[in-house]
Formats: structure tokens, sequence, C-alpha cells
């Protein structure tokens, strides 16, 4: 199976200096795909010398900031034209852990979905505040309660998909770009049909740099919940 993982960037040159070089000491068979937003730190022309020296790894560099889900179609449909058999998903921050990344690439080989969950036995969350702990663990039962599938971990974004099931939910038809882009295509592949296995992740709050959510993001995902069940 040809797997690709796929990182979008902003601003993280500190954090891909890390990165790369950690995943690429994992030993296991997959490319990596480096979606730039054109950051003004230099990660794309880091990531690029990068690449010279390791097959591996690609770069993608987009004109301007455009969000995380336009960054993840974009990364998906690159993955689909270059014939991937399955991509991950993946933050740049170390927030989502190598090691985790084993799980999911092991699990892709029977599942067609594999979520990384902080919600399951054996996952959680370091460094976070109360707040914030409320909030992802709120709205991922705001979620299963409005959408009727049993996922626990709706909103977390370290996600590993066959490519059939990213063509079967039709990336141009995909509508959310911030928080909710997660929900969005959990609850589309479960609407066809697609089986969803979660693996038990640790997510830990960024080493480097500053968190890109804001309570706009949270808001816009509560709220369009709603219009994904219509979708």
């Amino acid at each position: 199976m040809k797997k690709l993982v796929i990182v979008p960037t902003y601003n993280e040159i500190e954090n891909m200096q890390m990165l790369l070089p950690a995943l690429m000491a994992l030993g296991e068979k997959f490319d990596v795909l480096v979606c730039d937003d054109s950051s003004p730190d230099g990660t794309s022309d880091f990531v690029q010398k990068y690449a010279e020296s390791e097959s591996r790894v690609h770069l993608l560099k987009r004109k301007e900031k455009n969000g995380l889900g336009k960054a993840y179609i974009a990364g998906f449909k690159w993955g689909l034209e270059n014939k991937y058999d399955a991509m991950i998903e993946m933050d740049a921050d170390f927030s989502h852990s190598p090691a985790d990344l084993l799980k999911i690439l092991k699990e892709l080989e029977v599942s067609p979905v594999v979520i990384g969950s902080r919600y399951v036995p054996g996952g959680q969350t370091v460094n976070w505040g109360l707040i914030r702990k409320m909030i992802s663990r709120g709205g991922g039962i705001y979620s299963r309660l409005i959408l009727g599938y049993p996922v626990q971990d709706w909103t977390g974004g370290f996600n590993g998909w066959h490519a059939q099931v990213l063509k079967d939910i039709d990336l141009n038809r995909v509508q959310s770009n911030g928080y909710s882009f997660q929900i969005e295509l959990k609850y589309k592949a479960q609407k066809k049909g697609y089986a969803v296995k979660e693996v038990p992740i640790t997510f830990e709050d960024r080493r480097v740099g500053q968190s890109k959510m804001s309570l706009k993001i949270v808001l816009e995902a509560f709220y369009r919940v709603w219009l994904i069940r219509q979708y």
C-alpha cells in the first residue's frame, strides 16, 4: 500500500526542522507531502532543500494562507493524482506524535478510515487547560448527538483515509474549512457506509510557535454541524 502523510504548514520552519528527520527515522515506508501556504518564515524553502536529498519528501506550495481544510483538500488531490492508496493528516507542531503515526499506518492496512482518537481507552491530551478540554470533549458529544454516528473524536485532525474513501466523499463538494472540516469528512465517510476505526493517541500541545485555533473557528464548528447533517 502506497501511503502519504500530509502536513499543512504556515510559519512552521522550526517544527519542520525537527519533524521531517523524525518521520524519516521511523523506518516505515511512506512519503510526506508538506502543503505550505507561502510561509514568510521560509518553511517552504527549508522543505524544498530537504527534499533535494530525501526523495520521500515533497512540497506543495500554495499562493496564500487559505485555511486548513483547503490545504488538506489540495494535499488529498495531489495524493490522488500521484496514485497513493492511503493518506494521513498530521499536524506540523508535534501535537501529533510520530510514534502514534505508526499505529494509524498499521491500522490503515485493514481499515478504510482510521481516526487518531483522544477519547477512546488509552487516548489522552497533555498540557491542556480545563476550558480547552471542555470545548473539545463537548464538541465531540455535540457532534455525535446531532450527526448520529458513534465516533468519539469528531474534531481531531490525526486521521487516515483510503484513497477510495476520499474519491467517494467527493472533495470538490466539501464545504467546511476550519475546525468543522474534520467533522464533515468523518460524517460523509460514514454516510457512504465506510467503517471507522479509532486508535488511541496522545495529543500534546504544540512545542514551538503559536496555535492557529481561535474562538471564531470553534464557534463556526458548532453551528456548521447542523449544516453538515444536511449535506
